[in-house]
């Protein structure tokens, strides 16, 4: 398939917005009728509607550009793959770019989206406020949302319509918590991007790493955009621990605060660096460079994940992307991950969307992924799947975090109590 004509993100602002509930119980009877002019005024809805539109939010501009390239990658993989025609409906992509953390514009593309343009699905989401904005259009449209990347545990309690394919800091600190108890480490401090989910990687680390004895003696939390973190980082160095936990998002402040590390000595004064997968993504290894040798992090994907599945997609994103996009990383995967499971959705609906019915279908998905095994868990609509302990070693002359080994296999959210 030919790159997608149809892959553009939409300039134009939203300038009168309906009542969502309304836009719901017409959505459907909208689309069931013909164009104007047609001469059928009692076309049937299934003949009508040949095409179903997902709908994209995510910041493809701004210091989160890398976030939409990452995700759009990943979409764009599956669907170079399988065709942009499922049972019969022709998949229509429509992108719309938030720029960044910005609640209110994403909640109003979101909104157009649903409203104006009458998608079937709302996806993306690379960005927790992003998520958080979307939640209430998601529920007032009766629109499936699933979720590519925000990773707060909360976001799947804020509408019985979103369902997460990428993971919760929960779910990854939690592991590496106990795991670093366990291990040696006795004192740690703590530093992470002062938003919701760093909080969660802060609270889950803290919660497993102090019940297995281990104490730590600060927290540091750091600006959500474009951060100087020497200061921080030499924070750390003064209190002497044993290891410094970091969360950051991944991209400018990951490689920003890796470098923060490096240039303050902490490696030279026996400061362990541990972290989630975020602060070592793979897209990012070759730019922060040596430094990252021997950092330990627990995440749920890696591209040195050994499995054909992994190795097909690794070819996979290549041929789709081309070279020049470089490595992919988790939020490719998780996107390519959704995008298999609104395929099936559409498949088992024969085309004929129905959103109660196609959540349905969200929750009980299972299948492997290039990551491993994966599922929903039906009572909390989360992802469910191994979390590995890796390290940074060179392989084949380049940065790689190796898995040593699952911390947890079929690992749930730890964040939020089942049913919500």
């Amino acid at each position: 398939m030919s790159q997608p004509a149809f892959l553009r993100v939409a300039l134009a602002a939203l300038v009168v917005v309906p009542a969502l509930a309304a836009a719901s119980c017409n959505k459907k009877s909208d689309d069931a009728k013909p164009a104007a002019g047609s001469g059928s005024a009692a076309a049937p809805a299934a003949q009508a509607k040949t095409t179903i539109k997902i709908g994209m939010v995510a910041s493809f501009s701004g210091p989160f550009a890398d976030v939409g390239k990452q995700l759009l990658g990943g979409v764009k993989t599956y669907m170079k793959q399988h065709g942009d025609t499922v049972a019969g409906k022709k998949i229509e992509l429509l992108t719309r770019d938030t720029t960044g953390p910005v609640p209110e514009v994403a909640k109003r593309l979101a909104q157009e989206l649903v409203v104006q343009d009458k998608v079937d699905f709302l996806t993306g989401f690379g960005l927790t406020p992003e998520a958080l904005a979307a939640a209430q259009v998601a529920t007032e449209g009766k629109t499936p949302m699933v979720i590519m990347n925000a990773a707060t545990s909360i976001i799947t309690t804020k509408s019985p319509y979103i369902v997460r394919f990428s993971l919760t800091l929960p779910q990854v600190c939690a592991p590496l918590g106990d795991w670093a108890a366990k291990n040696g480490i006795k004192k740690v401090v703590t530093m992470v991007a002062d938003y919701g989910p760093g909080h969660d990687a802060e609270g889950a680390f803290t919660k497993a790493f102090t019940a297995g004895g281990g104490q730590v003696i600060d927290a540091i939390r750091t600006p959500v955009q474009n951060p100087d973190f020497s200061s921080f980082i030499q924070r750390v160095k003064d209190k002497q621990p044993d290891a410094v936990f970091v969360f950051v998002p991944a991209g400018q402040q990951s490689i920003a605060a890796m470098k923060a590390y490096d240039e303050r000595g902490l490696g030279k004064a026996g400061i362990k660096l541990i972290a989630t997968g975020d602060v070592l993504d793979d897209h990012g290894l070759a730019t922060i460079g040596d430094p990252a040798l021997g950092a330990i992090s627990s995440y749920h994907y890696s591209v040195a994940h050994d499995s054909p599945e992994n190795k097909a997609f690794l070819d996979a994103y290549r041929d789709a992307n081309g070279a020049e996009a470089g490595l992919p990383n988790f939020m490719s995967v998780a996107a390519y991950d959704s995008m298999a499971a609104i395929y099936d959705v559409i498949q088992k609906l024969e085309g004929k969307m129905d959103p109660d019915k196609a959540m349905d279908i969200l929750k009980h998905e299972a299948f492997t992924s290039p990551r491993g095994p994966i599922a929903i868990d039906p009572e909390t609509r989360d992802i469910v799947q191994t979390v590995y302990l890796r390290r940074v070693d060179k392989v084949n002359g380049e940065l790689r975090s190796v898995e040593l080994q699952p911390l947890v296999e079929h690992m749930k959210d730890p964040g939020k109590e089942p049913g919500k």
